[in-house]
């Protein structure tokens, strides 16, 4: 008996896809129609191989991974390769095993095979993602959620993967502005250890045997040195366990709280750190708010998204009032959170009726912002910390050869 794959509307406007046995497409058509399900598709599922596995009859890997983990890049992939396949008419099962077969990430591979075998078994695709949250997000699972239902999967998706695209390009800026200082002063730390263990005891043992008074910078930097190669080991120690508690300390509320109020309050750098939040607000408001998403499951949604506890508990607050009956800008302006200019273009959003697209344009233009400052705070601290490396380099050098110098002089005077 042929295989059919179909996708139907139940009454309440839900969408089904499933696969199942009928004697042939009319009759399954009648049997659906029959169950008051309105037809979007029915196609013959075709005989053919079975699916891919990741292990051969030895028992051995049959497929090569590039990498173990979920990137960015590999949901971004995942995203826009659903968006074309489903735009060019093929079935969400078969796109699923395509997109399968092609993924470069072990650990995608694994979910979208269970993600596939859910959906085969008469899932939604949303519910079948929902399964996995620590890959597929509340975001994602609301967006197709709603995709599903207004039968525009494509069209969310296109919007879900343009969505991530900016994300992972805005994401790179900032690494990319602090990525250099980070390796320089690194370098500079290894400079100094080296200099510690290595160079320091050998000047040491020089200036011993010439029996010498040597420069108060000399003694200062030697003792320094002494110090770090006989403490060595316990300060490698110390540095771990304290990063280790501190780590810890910071995945708590309370910890990540006091990180944040301490954040918010440096000058220049607390209000760059609470614009990337504004953006992240504002772009996840956005498209959920554009895809169809109601405000309040949208706030819900971003309460829990947002990656910080300080604007989780106003976006909260702002629900709550919502939910009562107020309009989305009062409590943000209440809250002295968010910027004056986000707060005006919102309130023009919500008296005009295009609220996702005003949250759009405070996004984009929080993240040029954003973008502008951390290319500038590239451009200021990468000669700053060349010249600190210098600077660093130069009081060592001069510290070791400054007694050979005096020495010099000395003989010279007595010659």
């Amino acid at each position: 008996m042929p295989r059919y794959s179909y996708t139907v509307k139940d009454p309440q406007g839900k969408t089904i896809n499933e696969i199942t046995e009928a004697y042939d497409k009319n009759s399954l058509v009648q049997q659906l129609q029959g169950k008051g399900f309105f037809i979007v598709k029915v196609e013959e599922v075709p005989m053919g191989p079975a699916p891919i596995s990741t292990k051969s009859k030895g028992g051995k890997k049959s497929k090569v991974f590039t990498h173990k983990k979920v990137k960015l890049d590999d949901l971004i992939s995942f995203a826009r390769q659903l968006t074309t396949m489903l735009e060019s008419g093929v079935t969400l099962l078969r796109s699923l095993e395509v997109i399968t077969q092609q993924s470069e990430s072990e650990k995608l591979f694994n979910i979208l095979s269970k993600v596939n075998r859910d959906v085969e078994q008469g899932s939604s695709l949303s519910q079948a993602l929902e399964k996995h949250p620590k890959i597929f997000n509340q975001f994602w699972v609301s967006l197709i959620e709603v995709g599903e239902a207004s039968g525009t999967m494509p069209m969310v998706l296109s919007k879900l993967s343009f969505y991530l695209e900016q994300q992972a390009a805005f994401k790179s800026t900032i690494v990319s502005a602090i990525m250099y200082p980070i390796i320089l002063l690194f370098i500079c730390l290894g400079a100094i250890t080296f200099f510690a263990l290595v160079v320091g005891p050998r000047f040491e043992n020089v200036f011993n045997s010439m029996d010498i008074e040597l420069p108060l910078i000399t003694r200062a930097l030697l003792g320094l040195f002494r110090f770090i190669k006989e403490k060595f080991i316990l300060i490698i120690v110390f540095t771990s366990v304290s990063t280790f508690l501190f780590k810890k300390w910071a995945k708590t509320r309370k910890g990540r709280l006091q990180i944040e109020k301490i954040l918010f309050g440096m000058p220049v750098v607390g209000k760059i750190v609470k614009l990337i939040v504004v953006e992240r607000f504002t772009s996840q408001m956005a498209i959920l708010v554009e895809s169809g998403v109601p405000i309040l499951y949208a706030l819900d949604i971003s309460e829990r998204l947002v990656n910080n506890i300080t604007c989780a508990l106003i976006i909260a607050d702002i629900k709550e009032r919502v939910r009562e009956g107020e309009l989305l800008v009062a409590p943000m302006e209440r809250s002295h959170f968010f910027p004056p200019m986000a707060i005006q273009m919102i309130n023009v959003g919500e008296e005009t009726g295009e609220l996702s697209k005003m949250l759009g344009h405070v996004a984009h233009y929080y993240q040029d912002v954003v973008e502008t400052f951390m290319k500038r705070l590239g451009t200021v601290i990468e000669p700053f910390m060349l010249v600190f490396m210098g600077a660093i380099i130069g009081i060592i050098v001069l510290a070791m050869f400054l007694p050979m110098f005096n020495i010099s002089q000395l003989s010279g005077a007595g010659g």
